[in-house]
């Protein structure tokens, strides 16, 4: 049987926006990269900001929902605690309604409490609070600029980021980079936000690619690709651009791991264009496209046109439901922390030796070995115990559209087989919404191998599917 209605993925409600500036100071503690060799961040490529979106029923219900994305690579427990109650005592949202996502750029800095006594460490506490005031008051300017509108969603690729997991036979195993022999999510979701006069609100840019253009080289705090991609589509389209990272596990850009901020602005245009493509084919609001029928000319045309939505459409796409769960994840087994400390002194002596040597790769190969052991003593401080970490995640039904949010970095597969599962549904899929600590969600067959991401992970084989299981029936009861 033949299509005769194509329908236009809408969400009908109340929906304010606001913007902060959260760029930290310049000689603040920046190094990320275990490979680098600063520790103070020496400029700004681009400033970091911070969107806060607040969202209502269309019907007058006082309930509310916060999307906040930053420009970070994520915050430790407290420090999120700290943001996620600043904004619902700012917008009048429930706490377990207020999702706050990070777009992981590498290139931020790094706050989290074990770096305090070291070089710029003594800038974080004042960012903190400076940064919190920030996101305070963007979500008061969010909630009073809450307006009746409407998001009309629209589905286009890019194929800036690549799969990541690549076997270096010389090696003898894999590193985590460019990898051309496996293929890679390209999928890229655009949310056009309209007042109901059709006035331009925001563009929201939904696409997972981990923010590692910039790596141990770049001295300069940066949004990374992010920063070009959101200059470039206000510069053409107007509104306000807001970037909403996708599950980017196992992507990363193409071309990245560099010093060079130029390669940074040219992967964010990469995606900006390919942004605003999508957007020049998605429908206007409220209207779906229908099969008109012929019309005799040289030809038997079959004509197709936008036609408003019936009351009962504007009503489904009015919906609004969904809220706040937890799933209990295998945790992977604890490593003892002495002998972790015992290491990370063992890999600084080295590096000293070697850089009294004059042998700067090899100093630099220890000082990361280091690193390695000094992030896993700081994961270890938010650890429940048990052998299960309770996993936060989020979905919510906007209309159309189910927005799903959860904590970590999972591979990209998860937001393909919530898509693939819910066909009908627009899926925007938000990674990185609680604390660092949980590192990588990986596929179960993907342990065992060596990858990079096992190794950060504080979870056990089995994850990635248990979340994948959960969201989906969370997804299934909206449906």
């Amino acid at each position: 049987m033949s299509t005769t209605i194509v329908k236009s993925p809408t969400s009908l409600l109340r929906f304010g926006i606001a913007r902060a500036d959260v760029t930290p100071p310049v000689g603040i503690y920046h190094r990320l990269w275990g490979a680098a060799r600063h520790d103070r961040a020496t400029g700004v490529h681009r400033p970091l900001t911070c969107e806060v979106m607040v969202m209502q029923p269309a019907n007058g219900s006082s309930r509310r929902i916060v999307r906040a994305q930053f420009d970070l690579a994520g915050l430790v427990h407290a420090q999120h605690a700290d943001l996620t109650n600043a904004l619902s005592e700012a917008t009048g949202a429930a706490p377990e309604d207020v999702v706050i996502s990070y777009s992981h750029t590498h290139s931020s800095g790094w706050f989290v409490p074990d770096r305090l006594t070291l070089p710029g460490g003594e800038k974080i506490p004042g960012y903190l609070k400076q940064l919190n005031a920030a996101v305070a008051d963007a979500g008061r300017r969010a909630a009073a600029s809450m307006t009746d509108a409407v998001i009309t969603y629209g589905v286009g690729r890019c194929n800036m980021a690549a799969n990541r997991d690549y076997w270096d036979e010389k090696f003898g195993g894999y590193t985590c980079g460019y990898n051309p022999d496996a293929p890679a999510d390209d999928t890229l979701i655009v949310g056009r936000v309209t007042d109901l006069g059709g006035r331009l609100i925001a563009l929201l840019v939904n696409y997972a690619c981990h923010g590692t253009t910039l790596a141990w080289e770049n001295t300069l705090i940066s949004p990374d690709f992010v920063g070009a991609l959101r200059e470039e589509v206000e510069r053409l389209a107007g509104g306000v651009c807001v970037y909403l990272q996708g599950a980017c596990g196992d992507l990363g850009p193409r071309d990245g791991f560099t010093g060079d901020v130029a390669v940074a602005d040219r992967n964010g245009r990469q995606v900006a264009y390919a942004a605003l493509s999508t957007l020049q084919a998605i429908d206007p609001p409220l209207t779906d496209f229908v099969y008109q029928g012929p019309v005799i000319s040289g030809a038997t045309l079959g004509t197709w046109a936008h036609v408003p939505f019936t009351p009962e459409r504007r009503q489904a796409a009015a919906r609004f439901a969904g809220g706040s769960h937890t799933v209990a994840l295998p945790l992977k087994p604890r490593p003892d922390p002495e002998k972790l400390k015992q290491e990370m002194a063992d890999w600084e002596a080295r590096q000293r030796e070697a850089d009294a040597r004059g042998e700067k790769v090899l100093a630099r190969d220890y000082g990361a070995r280091a690193e390695r052991a000094r992030r896993w003593l700081g994961r270890l401080q938010d650890l429940p115990a048990g052998n299960t970490y309770p996993y936060p995640f989020w979905v919510y039904r906007l209309g159309d559209a189910v927005w799903v949010a959860g904590a970590g970095e999972p591979y990209n597969i998860i937001q393909r087989e919530l898509r693939q599962r819910f066909p009908e549904l627009t899926i925007l899929f938000s990674p990185l919404s609680a604390a660092l600590q949980i590192a990588y969600l990986l596929p179960r067959d993907r342990y065992g191998r060596g990858l990079y991401q096992e190794e950060p992970s504080i979870l056990g084989p089995g994850c990635l599917e248990q979340a994948t299981e959960a969201m989906s029936a969370e997804i299934a009861k909206l449906r």
